[in-house]
């Protein structure tokens, strides 16, 4: 089922036609393609004109409260003129003529159409739907993700217009009704073909679909009723969040257009690369710089991680690319459940330059054939001080 003309416009089923227009308004300055980022805004506001052209005419509304929204939609595809459905007759479509008693029991388009796919078209009250969400960006650094922060931003968003209150235009405008489509909103043109009359409904150019002239239009909205505006809100970023992630600030969206709560502001989030660390999810990696000495006869280290440096011991023997788990040292696992690790992957360092004792005390272990190094003369310790 295709969403219907009161959901589309986001108004109860039971809106004043001022109330339509309004909505109206409000949407079509949203979603116009000329000003919209929506993807689908060209799709959405052809949808916005069509529930309006229906919801503003007296007696197409009538037939489609009767009918209800589908069987609305193939009473038009199949050609019926459905504005006069609400007065007993069907115009002038492929069996035109055929109007208030005409044999169908004086019930014209609706109770036809009643008869062929059943059911009513009643609708109940709606309560007012919420504004639109809006999205923004947001980066951090690695070490905002490991901490929370409180971030500060700017976003621009639709404001209702105080200069009017939304109404587009000053409130003692005059208003007259649009004498070219009498206050309908849209205009009809009839053409005669082999199988009767064809009608196409489209928005007066006159009034832009409003059905009403006003004097004068606001000089801040510029009839819109809306202004784009920007706005400074502040966000708290929990400890732990990852890159890609979503926050959620309910209530700083778009404006709703019936009185309904503001829209939701979702935040998406990224997090910078970090030039000690890799991130893996909730784990992070680092690449620890090591001489051949302190792998060779194990040592004692300094390694940093994003809460403060740690002291770590390197096994005697160690590898060139040997990797070490660091537990509890990694990111911060969102809402409180721990944290991640930390893994260090040990790489050696080959000097390019070496000074004379470094270079001696090379040559005397590569002279000494590695175990038969007699340690109580204290050799370890000369190449460990060399280095």
């Amino acid at each position: 089922m295709s969403e219907d003309f009161y959901d589309v416009l986001g108004v109860s089923s039971d809106a004043s036609a001022e109330e339509i227009k309004q909505a109206y308004r409000t949407k079509a300055t949203e979603y116009h393609p000329d000003v919209s980022d929506d993807p689908d805004a060209e799709e959405k506001f052809k949808k916005i004109q069509k529930a309006k052209q229906v919801l503003t005419d007296e007696e197409k509304r009538q037939a489609y409260d009767r009918m209800g929204h589908d069987r609305y939609e193939q009473a038009e595809k199949h050609g019926f003129d459905a504005s006069d459905a609400g007065a007993g007759g069907m115009g002038g479509g492929p069996f035109g003529g055929m109007g208030g008693g005409g044999g169908m029991g004086g019930g014209g388009l609706g109770d036809i159409f009643e008869q062929v796919f059943g059911g009513g078209g009643g609708r109940g009250r709606r309560r007012p739907r919420k504004g639109r969400d809006l999205r923004t960006e947001l980066e951090i650094d690695l070490e905002q993700a490991f901490e929370g922060a409180e971030k500060q931003f700017t976003v621009e968003r639709p404001e209702e217009c105080e200069s009017c209150d939304g109404r587009g235009h000053p409130a003692d405008a005059d208003a007259e009704t649009c004498p070219e489509c009498q206050g309908r909103g849209q205009v009809t043109q009839v053409q005669q073909t082999p199988l009767g009359r064809v009608q196409q409904t489209t928005t007066c150019p006159r009034c832009d679909g409003e059905g009403t002239l006003y004097s004068e239009t606001c000089d801040d909205c510029h009839g819109e009723g809306y202004v784009r505006s920007e706005a400074t809100l502040t966000v708290e970023v929990p400890p732990g969040i990852q890159d890609g992630q979503t926050l959620r600030m309910e209530g700083e969206g778009a404006p709703s257009p019936e009185g309904g709560r503001r829209g939701d502001l979702l935040i998406d989030v990224s997090v910078r690369d970090h030039e000690l660390f890799e991130r893996e999810g909730d784990d992070l990696r680092h690449r620890l710089a090591v001489s051949f000495p302190q792998v060779t006869f194990g040592d004692t280290v300094t390694v940093p991680t994003l809460d403060g440096s740690v002291e770590f011991d390197i096994p005697k023997g160690t590898q060139s690319g040997e990797t070490f788990r660091l537990e509890g040292k990694g990111m911060p696992r969102l809402r409180g459940r721990g944290q991640g690790d930390l893994y260090v992957k040990v790489q050696i360092v080959t000097p390019e330059n070496l000074n004379d004792e470094q270079r001696d005390a090379l040559e005397a272990f590569a002279e000494a054939g590695g175990d038969e190094i007699d340690v109580k003369e204290g050799f370890f310790e000369k190449i460990k001080r060399a280095f």
